[in-house]
């Protein structure tokens, strides 16, 4: 009986709850600001705009080629023909850069990853053609050897180990066949130790002070980048897994320690990689740095996203725009996205 007596003065208490509530002389309403669209707008702490945003985009040999890419759903390989017509949208979309990813034929791939150092390879080619075409165009490509090794790693191998201090000296010479091919940005992102400090000496020595590093700093050994692997075709050919150089997730200290040497060693901004699972990261290196520092939002975020939102389960558009307003409030300030376009175009129409 005693719990039923009890039960019943629980269930009345909300009504006089309200009516203590309606007396209360209540200064401070922070949902004044949130009444209406215009005055939300005022307020924002955030703004996402197409400035923000940075388009990764896949390559392919061929002409007149496009592929889609299965687990990526919307996204495609590109000839580089083909990327022109890329570049074109970004330029109109206003937005501000692409970073290009080759699918390198598997005949050319061994365990050097010497097509990397190929002046003609693929991402050369591109990046000659788009430049000469949209010279405002800010292009950047990465500095690493898993697009073109036969075994899908990094660096060099032998006995199952990655060979450091050998690794940086093919990336040095990747850098700057790149810088030769007219690329604004080189980005490493193999993880080795000490590659920003001698990618930035010796593209100084030849000539190239203005290309910029963007060093992928803290970039964790994460299962998110499957469909990226798909994309480049490495999936196929890795062997083993990454963790011996790219960062164990249960670190963030490390991640500080990551990003102090490659700032110490010449970086120009820094990376964080993946996005959403890491924005405590994001956060902290930006706070303890300053630099700029851009968020990748990774294959697997954007697939997670799109297959959810094709199966009905949550709107596409509003989850793209909020996972991106989620990077530029954790301090962000720009975000390599495949969603690049579509945002692009939803804050055109919004604006």
């Amino acid at each position: 009986m005693p719990l039923i007596g009890k039960a019943k003065v629980e269930r009345i208490q909300p009504a006089s709850a309200r009516n203590d509530a309606a007396r209360l002389d209540l200064t401070t309403r922070p949902r004044r600001n949130r009444k209406a669209a215009w005055s939300r707008k005022l307020v924002a702490e955030n703004v996402l705009t197409t400035d923000d945003l940075v388009w990764p985009i896949f390559l392919c040999d061929g002409e007149r080629k496009r592929e889609a890419v299965a687990s990526m759903p919307g996204v495609e390989r590109y000839s580089v023909d083909e990327s022109l017509r890329a570049a074109e949208q970004a330029m109109k979309l206003k937005i501000p850069a692409l970073a290009l990813f080759p699918n390198t034929d598997p005949a050319l791939r061994d365990a050097n990853g010497s097509e990397a150092l190929n002046p003609n390879n693929l991402v050369c080619r591109a990046l000659t053609t788009i430049k000469r075409e949209f010279p405002d165009l800010g292009l950047a490509a990465d500095v690493a050897l898993d697009p073109y090794t036969s075994h899908g790693h990094d660096g060099l191998l032998e006995d199952g180990k990655i060979l450091n201090d050998e690794t940086v000296a093919v990336l040095v010479e990747q850098a700057l066949v790149l810088a030769n091919a007219g690329v604004d940005v080189v980005a490493p992102s193999d993880m080795m130790d000490g590659r920003v400090g001698a990618i930035r000496k010796a593209l100084d020595a030849n000539g190239h002070v203005e290309t910029q590093i963007l060093s992928y700093a803290a970039k964790y050994a994460s299962c998110f980048y499957g469909p990226f692997r798909d994309a480049v075709g490495s999936n196929a050919t890795l062997v083993g897994d990454k963790r011996t150089y790219q960062m164990d997730p249960a670190n963030g200290d490390e991640a500080l320690r990551e990003a102090a040497l490659d700032v110490e060693e010449g970086a120009d901004m820094l990376m964080v990689k993946p996005g959403l699972p890491y924005l405590d990261i994001l956060w902290r290196v930006k706070e303890a740095f300053g630099l700029p520092t851009l968020v990748y939002q990774v294959s697997g975020e954007y697939a997670m996203i799109e297959a959810a939102a094709k199966n009905g389960w949550i709107d596409g558009d509003k989850a793209m725009m909020e996972s991106l307003l989620a990077f530029k409030r954790a301090g962000a300030d720009a975000i390599l996205t495949y969603f690049a376009p579509r945002a692009a175009e939803k804050l055109a129409r919004e604006h």
